[in-house]
């Protein structure tokens, strides 16, 4: 409740909003306050001056006021480490469900003077330590974990530095528009489905039970009678059989044939058999409830099925 409260109080002071380009870190972005360690060196220098006082020391005084001036300095230099830094988004490529999302973001130092001990982090405490060289751009990846399908946004970031000594912390809030696309985790390997559409044009190997094919590498999942015993005997590593079966030259991923399984957990497996149908080369169709993408294969038929899936159910299916 507590957390709540501070949080709701934190957006409505600060008032965040969505940053659409480049942000240009200005004084009236960027805030500042003591640390803890500053908290209590504020403290000591109080202490000294009252000592000071009380017995007159001239040279604590000196001491006193040297303290205090090289600790306003520190304030200085924590505000100039983030002052004028020019940020902006970068491509976030999508993942599958249970991966880390990694999202890009650019920095841009024009001035002469490095930029030290920057941290970007999330509101889930996702951290990331960086430095900018003088007039240099540096790329940045915040790692934020993807843990189910659908739009991964990054939310609101906070760039903040205690740089020099620890003692004030300067900080300013980031949010930019930007998402990843997050896929269905795929299911452990398993057959493509034996439901074809005969064209006519030829025929190609599927995945089947009849006729050896090779060997692959064994995958956690696979069939133990499946494992290439031969094989491992002669040290060639744990293999596992594979088989073809002469088909039709179209294969349809069909929603309708896992009429039994949980909607996710059919999703999980059409996003296996997309990548398997892939990369064997195959042309495959999807279907979908309200959805249909034709018989096609490459890197873009694979992105739009996956992107289908991955938004299945959403209202931004398009978006």
């Amino acid at each position: 409740m507590l957390t709540a409260l501070k949080q709701r109080f934190r957006t409505w002071l600060f008032r965040p909003k969505i940053d659409s380009g480049a942000v240009t870190l200005n004084q009236r972005r960027i805030f500042i306050l003591p640390t803890r360690q500053g908290f209590g060196f504020a403290v000591l220098l109080l202490v000294m001056l009252l000592g000071d006082v009380n017995y007159n020391l001239s040279l604590g005084y000196v001491l006193t006021f040297l303290l205090g001036t090289a600790a306003l300095m520190t304030m200085l230099h924590a505000f100039r480490d983030m002052a004028q830094l020019e940020i902006s988004a970068g491509r976030v490529d999508s993942v599958f469900a249970g991966d880390m999302a990694q999202f890009v973001f650019h920095f841009h130092n024009a001035s002469t003077l490095p930029r030290f001990s920057l941290n970007l982090r999330d509101d889930s405490r996702h951290c990331v330590t960086f430095g900018v060289a003088a007039q240099h751009t540096s790329e940045v990846r915040l790692p934020l974990p993807a843990p189910q399908r659908g739009w991964l946004s990054s939310g609101r970031l906070t760039l903040f530095t205690e740089y020099p000594l620890g003692l004030f912390h300067a900080w300013s809030y980031l949010q930019f528009d930007v998402r990843c696309l997050v896929y269905p985790k795929p299911a452990a390997p398993q057959p493509l489905p034996a439901s074809l559409t005969q064209s006519g044009l030829g025929a190609f190997n599927m995945t089947g039970d009849e006729d050896f094919s090779g060997l692959r590498n064994y995958v956690a999942g696979d069939a133990m009678p499946r494992i290439a015993w031969k094989a491992l005997a002669r040290e060639q590593g744990l293999q596992v059989k594979q088989f073809s079966t002469p088909q039709g030259q179209e294969l349809w991923l069909d929603w309708s044939l896992l009429p039994a399984v949980h909607a996710e957990r059919k999703l999980e497996i059409l996003a296996r058999w997309v990548l398997d149908a892939d990369a064997q080369k195959l042309p495959y169709g999807l279907r979908l409830p309200a959805i249909e993408l034709p018989p096609q294969h490459g890197a873009a038929h694979r992105a739009e099925c996956l992107r289908a899936l991955a938004l299945f159910g959403s209202s931004e299916r398009n978006s």
